[in-house]
């Protein structure tokens, strides 16, 4: 990204006229200007510099607009990057598509230039709170991924992708189905709030998938998690210096399990959980179950 409080924006159009016209416009408006006249030209540049934000002509020679935000789209890279669409084209089956390209929004030609200013400021305002969501998410050491409505991957914890990375692409394929079916699943019951978890066996360990629900748009958000039997809690119980039980408490709390779920799984009562959580924040010197999980996550993970 880009230093200070400068934004670049990467405009493409084939039209040199409108190419100049944003120009004057954007640069009076305090964006560093950067301009490609096709799709290919504009994919070329992506590949050595990273902007904050796409204007993107919907018509071009191929590759068309939609076609190249759909290859920028396949580029971990620059997937949360917004693009606005530009058309003169009011067709609505021209919206979707450019949609369902990965744009985040569209204006018409002849383009309104201070409503444009507008809207690219809302969208790098969104794109600044989506990276520092991100960050905060990274910094727990979690597993977690968001698909689109179709299961497509749409952004990752650094954590999630190096285990997704990890994997055949057999496993990887049968980790894609289950995703979907979770969330034909979830859609299917008008939209449940109760969290689903499935197990997939993978030899001598198991990769749980759980779907946490939808975000603000049609997004699907998953926890990921690597579980090996007895693993995670001895290693747990040798970096903290808590007890075996405390150990097993604490590990399925650090995968997200309430502490009902805890004791259906451990066989005692949640009460007893509860006993040993007191004692868990009391040894890590934490205050609840928030930050008990977080360092477990981190401690977790190096011993994979």
């Amino acid at each position: 990204m880009t230093d200070g409080d400068i934004s670049v924006v990467l405009a493409v159009d084939d039209d040199a006229d409108a190419r100049a016209l944003l120009d004057r416009a954007l640069s009076a408006a305090g964006f560093a200007m950067i301009f490609a006249h096709d799709g290919e030209s504009a994919l070329a540049l992506l590949a050595e510099m990273t902007p904050d934000l796409i204007l993107l002509d919907a018509m071009m020679p191929p590759p068309d607009g939609f076609e190249t935000c759909r290859r920028i789209k396949t580029d971990p890279r620059l997937q949360a990057i917004p693009v606005i669409f530009m058309t003169g084209l009011s067709d609505t089956g021209h919206v979707i598509e450019g949609l369902h390209a990965g744009g985040v929004d569209y204006v018409t030609k002849p383009i309104m230039l201070d409503e444009l200013v507008a809207r690219i400021h809302v969208h790098l305002a969104n794109a600044r709170m989506m990276r520092s969501t991100q960050a905060a998410l990274d910094i727990t050491g979690r597993r977690l991924l968001a698909t689109d409505a179709a299961g497509s991957l749409l952004w990752s914890t650094p954590i999630a992708a190096a285990l997704l990375g990890g994997l055949d692409a057999g496993t990887t394929a049968l980790i894609s189905a289950q995703i979907v079916r979770m969330i034909e699943n979830h859609d299917g019951a008008a939209g449940s709030a109760n969290r689903v978890s499935a197990r997939l066996p993978l030899g001598d360990r198991q990769i749980e998938i759980t779907h946490l629900g939808r975000g603000l748009g049609q997004d699907h958000l998953f926890r990921l998690a690597e579980l090996r039997e007895g693993m995670e809690a001895a290693a747990l119980q040798r970096a903290l210096g808590i007890t075996p039980r405390e150990s097993d408490v604490l590990f399925w709390i650090a995968q997200g399990k309430s502490n009902r779920d805890a004791s259906e799984i451990m066989n005692i009562s949640a009460r007893t959980v509860n006993k040993h959580l007191e004692q868990i924040f009391i040894k890590l010197g934490v205050e609840n179950r928030a930050a008990a999980a977080a360092i477990a996550t981190r401690i977790i993970a190096l011993t994979e």
